[in-house]
């Protein structure tokens, strides 16, 4: 998840190791983009020498690398990541002895549930990782022209394209009110001008037909970013996937072993608070305390803008 200039690559060279960096660089180096929230992922979870790790969202490895500089504990640490492009970035971990895992987090929770496997520290980063932003083969952002994908595993048979091309318009306008957060009256709308338009092949295609089908004045993002969002959460179960990880989350915790987890926006926040509350409400039934009365906002993270929605909780095992 970094992005460095040519003059912090060359002059990193001292704190690099096979292309992924050290907590040291990032502080001494700061990049475009860092891991959201790292310092207070660090702060709040205080990961200690010898614990082991387990990163359920690694992507490129930028909290992954941080906190094992400060565990050491390669070998019964491990990573997970269902995009491809993540886990061949990872090998140089998986060199150090870190177990590698592509799937979804929630088929690597229960084989290492299964497996009985434990951790002292756990972190899931929920958001959609820069890399997939950025190259627009993905389809993820309508920045620039792409294939209409939004696969976060590649491996996965039906990619955006293919579920516009058959969706009902009333289940597209369901998805768009409640995952992209319209209004009814608005997502009623941009379904039936998606589905009147159909086949949609390209961002830039699906990006026009919202524009067009736009009423009044353009608020401060484009008005396709909310459907854009909605159709990435359907195709991945974003949110169902959540929903089932986090009753997982205790059983692969050691005692006093922490978990954070890094939402981007209220529907992910909402299913994360919800938990958490419930398990500050059960008493003496409750198998977590919570660490973040308050959640640490992506405010804090300077060097990164797209963290600015982004929000930390965490919690840590009885």
């Amino acid at each position: 998840m970094f992005r460095y200039q040519l003059g912090d690559l060359e002059s990193d060279t001292n704190h690099r190791k096979n292309g992924i960096l050290s907590e040291m660089s990032i502080k001494e180096h700061p990049p475009l983009h860092v891991p959201v929230l790292l310092d207070a992922s660090l702060d709040v979870l205080q990961p200690k020498l010898g614990e082991n790790y387990l990163d359920l969202t690694a992507g490129l490895g930028g909290h992954a690398s941080a906190f094992l500089e400060r565990t050491k504990n390669f070998t019964e640490s491990c990573l997970v990541d269902r995009d491809d492009t993540a886990i061949a970035a990872l090998e140089p971990l998986a060199n150090e002895g870190v177990q590698l895992i592509h799937n979804d987090f929630v088929s690597a929770a229960e084989q290492l549930v299964a497996s009985g496997k434990t951790f002292d520290i756990i972190l899931a980063d929920l958001g959609v990782s820069s890399p997939q932003l950025d190259t627009f083969e993905r389809g993820f952002s309508f920045t620039h022209p792409g294939p209409l994908d939004m696969r976060m595993d590649r491996r996965q048979e039906h990619d955006a394209r293919q579920y516009l091309a058959t969706v009902r318009e009333s289940e597209l306008a369901r998805i768009i009110q409640e995952y992209g957060e319209e209004p009814r009256s608005v997502a009623k709308r941009y379904a039936h001008a998606i589905v009147s338009s159909r086949p949609v092949e390209s961002t830039d295609a699906l990006k026009e037909i919202i524009e067009n089908a736009h009423v009044g004045k353009w608020q401060k993002t484009h008005p396709a970013t909310r459907t854009f969002q909605a159709i990435r959460i359907e195709i991945n179960q974003e949110l169902q996937l959540i929903q089932q990880l986090l009753p997982l989350l205790p059983k692969l915790l050691k005692k006093g072993g922490r978990v954070g987890i890094i939402s981007f926006h209220s529907l992910e926040d909402r299913l994360v608070k919800r938990y958490f509350q419930e398990q500050d409400r059960s008493g003496y039934e409750a198998e977590l305390d919570i660490l973040t009365k308050q959640p640490r906002y992506g405010t804090e993270d300077v060097y990164n803008p797209r963290a600015r929605s982004a929000k930390l909780r965490a919690a840590v095992k009885k």
